[in-house]
């Protein structure tokens, strides 16, 4: 259904071109636009020219159009019919709303279809009929971006993003919850990763959403066939969960640069729960002090560079050897040691995973 600002716009530029009055009601009278000044006809008289089996009519100086859409009576028009070519205008008039009607209801249907293509609920057989009959390409390279926001919707909204990607008839942009906005973006033949993360760069500056950590844009795999569309979003969606645990930081998350991230975000919580009493013997990371979790992290930024993250967190060299063994000492592992390094690591991100789960089970 088109809704009644679209039809005052058309109407508002139609009279401007034509010079001439428009109204339109639905099938019982109601006024859905019009350039009048007032009402020009009464209810009695729509409902009974809508009841007639005559398309057009003059009733009381007016001329009367019936606006079908696919054969169902949808919008009566009404025309002072005072003025020459009055039926020829009033036809061009229907024929204008008739397509807009029916542009309309394909751009709904392909939502519903793009929307039921990334919940994964279409048979291969529907995927490819569907597409046909809306005219979307099926052999065509695509990504899916995940947008989320905190901010008003005005930033984010599903029409400030379609005029950002220039109305292209290969990108969809819709939504499947309340939180987020999926866009699904055709690509080039030459188009790459580091294009699709300049894309995602673009929506998050034209739109001007600010920096807070609570601003996230994600994005899968390029996919070469319509039917794969419902992975590269699956990616996306895990792309989004995965990037808000262990690269809060960062505004763009790509599924690719998951890394060992994805593989703990898949493992069990009781399995988690278990791995984290055999490395702290029942302790958690939370129980070390401030100095301790910053000295580890930065050991851990600096490759396991003794001197360089001395260096940094200004202090003495034999001071940080100090507090590593102090670490070693009280959970068995040694960082300066690769092994250790990787299972304490491990198990920093397997607490962090954890403790994201925990806020999510109300």
């Amino acid at each position: 259904m088109i809704s009644n600002q679209v039809l005052q716009n058309t109407l508002d530029g139609l009279k401007s071109i034509s010079r001439t009055d428009f109204y339109i009601t639905d099938m019982e009278g109601k006024v859905m636009a019009s350039t009048f000044s007032e009402n020009v006809c009464a209810q009695e008289e729509v409902l009974a020219f809508a009841n007639s089996q005559a398309d057009s009519q003059v009733i009381k100086g007016y001329q009367f159009f019936k606006i079908y859409d696919d054969h169902q009576l949808e919008y009566v028009l009404v025309i002072n019919s005072a003025g020459d070519d009055v039926y020829t205008l009033g036809k061009l008039v229907v024929f204008q709303i008739q397509g807009l009607l029916t542009a309309y209801k394909e751009r709904f249907n392909k939502d519903n279809f793009i929307k039921n293509l990334l919940l994964d609920n279409l048979l291969l057989v529907d995927i490819h009929n569907r597409a046909k009959k809306l005219h979307i390409e099926v052999d065509v390279r695509r990504v899916v971006f995940i947008l989320e926001t905190n901010q008003d919707k005005d930033y984010g909204s599903l029409e400030n993003i379609k005029n950002l990607l220039g109305g292209k008839t290969g990108d969809f942009v819709t939504a499947v919850d309340e939180k987020s906005i999926i866009i699904v973006k055709e690509l080039t033949a030459t188009d790459n990763y580091p294009q699709v993360d300049k894309i995602a760069n673009m929506i998050l500056t034209t739109l001007g959403i600010e920096k807070d950590g609570r601003t996230h844009i994600a994005y899968g795999t390029i996919v070469k066939e319509l039917k794969e569309v419902s992975r590269s979003y699956k990616e996306a969606r895990m792309a989004l969960d995965v990037g808000k645990i262990f690269f809060g930081d960062r505004e763009v998350i790509a599924y690719s640069s998951l890394g060992i991230g994805r593989l703990i975000y898949q493992l069990p919580i009781p399995l988690c729960k278990m791995f984290i009493r055999e490395i702290f013997d029942g302790k958690s990371p939370d129980d070390f002090d401030e100095e301790t979790l910053t000295t580890i992290n930065k050991f851990f930024e600096n490759s396991l560079n003794v001197s360089e993250t001395s260096r940094q967190l200004y202090i003495h060299r034999n001071t940080l050897v100090y507090r590593l063994d102090k670490l070693q000492k009280s959970t068995g592992l040694d960082l300066r040691v690769f092994e250790d390094a990787i299972t304490f690591k491990i198990a920093l991100m397997v607490v962090k995973y954890m403790k994201y789960m925990e806020t999510l089970d109300y």
